[in-house]
């Protein structure tokens, strides 16, 4: 279980408002819900919202499928969502990037903190940082002390410029207190691939990608982002052990119904959501995935939705990311 020790301001009132909302319908849900995935298919978006939904349709006796709805890099799906009617019968599966990390580099059509009805925390990944084995550095210190022996000529891959292993890297940036120069490419594994290759020298990379290149030995495994170690990587530290309590990051999904959804039916979802969150299958299905199964209260993700979005913001507005 997600633990989320977050303080709930206002959680009487709340809870208060919530009895106060119409009982749940007894035929709900009475035809098929859609569940919008902001982004292609066949990426790891789309696979965590086929496993929930697939899950879901059973929970619930009817049937929940995925509407892909790509484009502005998932804000044009988000925003959908955002503005959709609220009878709980379109959901939509939400990232960090969209939710937390765009909305402070540009105009947005939504408001992630007023304009959705959070439901349940779904799953989390980490990042790792690798490193190409030419470059001489063996542990994060090292790595550290030579960037400060050497400012501005190391540099590191992305998947784009505001991309969240763009945001990681910088927020380690800060905290180590050096300078590195972003390279930024399209997409999470053109950056692998540059690393590997030794045109760039590292990268914040996903954990399932950059397992079978470390055990080849093209690349080299520095830390992860988690708040514990990694069973997949027993033997690689967190950026915590080594004296980085803020850079812990990872890349978060929730589920989401547009705002004025009746908290009966937001309380219904949520028991489900808890429910799969407990079940075997369904976290071993995501292990899989590199991903942790989690779930939430509401209130706890909408708690857990403003603090990320303080966090990232601090770390765009440090760093001086600007939309491209």
């Amino acid at each position: 279980m997600m633990k989320l020790l977050l303080g709930i301001a206002g959680l009487g009132c709340l809870m208060s408002a919530l009895h106060a909302q119409p009982a749940l319908p007894q035929d709900y849900p009475n035809k098929p819900i859609r569940l919008v995935v902001p982004y292609p298919p066949g990426g790891g978006n789309d696979t965590l919202g086929r496993i929930v939904a697939q899950r879901l349709s059973t929970a619930l006796g009817q049937q929940v499928f995925v509407d892909n709805r790509p484009g502005a890099g998932g804000n044009l799906g988000t925003e959908q969502v955002a503005h959709a009617k609220p009878d709980g019968y379109t959901l939509t599966l939400g990232f960090v990037a969209n939710l937390a990390i765009t909305p402070h580099m540009g105009k947005v059509n939504y408001d992630p903190l007023k304009d959705f009805a959070p439901i349940s925390m779904v799953a989390q990944g980490y990042q790792i940082l690798v490193v190409n084995p030419a470059l001489p550095v063996k542990s994060v210190p090292e790595l550290v002390a030579l960037a400060k022996a050497k400012p501005g000529t190391l540099n590191f891959a992305s998947g784009g410029n505001g991309s969240p292993l763009q945001l990681v890297a910088e927020l380690f940036k800060i905290a180590a207190g050096i300078d590195m120069m972003h390279i930024p490419y399209k997409g999470s594994s053109p950056a692998a691939a540059a690393v590997i290759s030794g045109e760039t020298q590292m990268v914040f990379g996903g954990v399932v990608s950059s397992l079978p290149f470390i055990k080849s030995g093209r690349l080299r495994a520095l830390a992860v982002t988690s708040p514990r170690r990694l069973e997949s990587l027993p033997d690689v530290p967190t950026m915590v052990e080594l004296g980085y309590p803020s850079v812990v990051a990872s890349s978060w999904y929730g589920l989401f119904a547009p705002s004025g959804t009746p908290a009966a039916i937001i309380q219904r979802l949520n028991r489900e959501m808890t429910a799969l969150g407990k079940t075997p299958e369904h976290r071993e299905q995501l292990v899989k995935q590199s991903q942790e199964a989690v779930y939430s209260t509401p209130e706890e993700l909408a708690q857990y939705v403003k603090s990320e979005s303080e966090k990232w913001g601090r770390v765009i507005k440090t760093a001086h990311i600007e939309a491209e």
